[in-house]
């Protein structure tokens, strides 16, 4: 780049040597638009960002090396080492945020406009090589106490670093044959794939007799006890559930019901009815009178009057007569039920036969 710039520079033709440079001819500065505020004592340069930070104009994240167009400034001294501050405005918004270096803790501060996003740690407690600071190593030249117990401390810390050390050195001295760590880790690898290759065969083959078209993962030792444990067994026999079959279709009503309650009452209604129907009829309803309630009914009648035998008489037969009417009334109308009726009046005569002969 200085090659090129030095041969491109152009000379008009009214300068000559003894006026010094083009720059002091013109009356311009070398650095151009970056010197404009040189006579405040501000230098434009290319700053780029230290660590994270947090705008506090609009809350947005700036990543560590992201550069800006910053004004430098010189601030102060910390012994012979100048102090500057760096002035720049945010890419995102119209916030200008302030950054000054700290020679003391070798490293920068944020004076206003942002804040740091906290990343640091102590690197002892990650067990790293940290430089020794001043104080201690005047001490370890000036106090022979201090550089003993020093020595001391390095000591037990080797003691208790010795073991990943030797590891590190084991590891180091197995990678010294790399043909044959590459041949070795090429067979594990054709293994695998090998093996990855027949799983997946093996997987199309059960998808394809399923016919199921879903990934299956890979087997494990659970799985396979608990299939080994799970029996596949129907719970009814085909017998068994035909005679389910029947008693729900016994229990079922014929016709479809409007409403659920239904079958109840259809069930109490019938069972009503049956009862009704098997209801046993008594003798009064069908017209039984047993001799031996006629008998005593005639002789509590004969012991009153015995003069009026003749009336009796006559209002027996009367009464037979009307008994013989109703009868025939009666079989007009119904046959059925005066054929029952002599039956069941045969029956008693019948009976009471039987009686009369015993007690003969």
């Amino acid at each position: 780049m200085a090659e090129r710039k030095a041969v491109n520079k152009y000379y008009p033709p009214d300068w000559t040597p003894n006026k010094g440079s083009i720059n002091k001819f013109r009356g311009t500065h070398a650095l151009r638009e970056r010197a404009r505020k040189l006579h405040m004592g501000i230098l434009i340069i290319r700053f780029e960002m230290p660590f994270n930070i947090w705008c506090n104009g609009c809350e947005n994240h700036i990543g560590m090396g992201v550069r800006y167009n910053a004004e430098k400034t010189k601030v102060g001294m910390y012994y012979t080492t100048p102090i500057y501050k760096f002035r720049m405005k945010c890419h995102l918004c119209t916030n200008h945020f302030e950054i000054q270096t700290d020679p003391a803790n070798l490293d920068y501060v944020i004076l206003n406009g942002a804040r740091r996003q906290e990343r640091r740690w102590d690197p002892t407690q990650n067990e790293q090589v940290v430089p020794e600071e001043k104080e201690v190593s005047k001490k370890l030249m000036t106090d022979s106490m201090f550089c003993l117990e020093h020595n001391v401390n390095d000591k037990v810390k080797q003691k208790t670093i010795l073991p990943s050390l030797r590891k590190l050195e084991e590891s180091r001295e197995k990678w010294k044959d790399d043909y044959l760590l590459n041949k070795t880790l090429r067979q594990q690898f054709r293994e695998k794939k090998r093996e990855i290759a027949c799983v997946e065969s093996k997987d199309k083959q059960l998808l394809k007799r399923c016919s199921l078209n879903i990934t299956l993962l890979p087997e494990v030792d659970e799985d396979r006890k608990l299939a080994g444990l799970l029996k596949l067994a129907p719970l009814y026999n085909f017998e068994e559930k035909q005679k389910l079959k029947r008693e729900e279709t016994m229990s079922r009503p014929l016709f479809p019901l409007p409403y659920k309650n239904m079958p109840i009452l259809a069930s109490s209604v019938r069972e009503s009815k049956m009862k009704e129907l098997l209801k046993p009829l008594t003798k009064t309803e069908l017209g039984i009178t047993l001799k031996n309630e006629r008998d005593n009914i005639l002789k509590s009648t004969s012991h009153e009057s015995e003069e009026s035998g003749s009336e009796l008489e006559a209002t027996h037969k009367n009464e037979s007569k009307n008994a013989v009417a109703k009868m025939q009334s009666n079989e007009s109308e119904n046959p059925k039920e005066s054929s029952d009726l002599k039956a069941s009046l045969v029956a008693c005569d019948y009976d009471s036969s039987d009686s009369d002969e015993e007690k003969t």
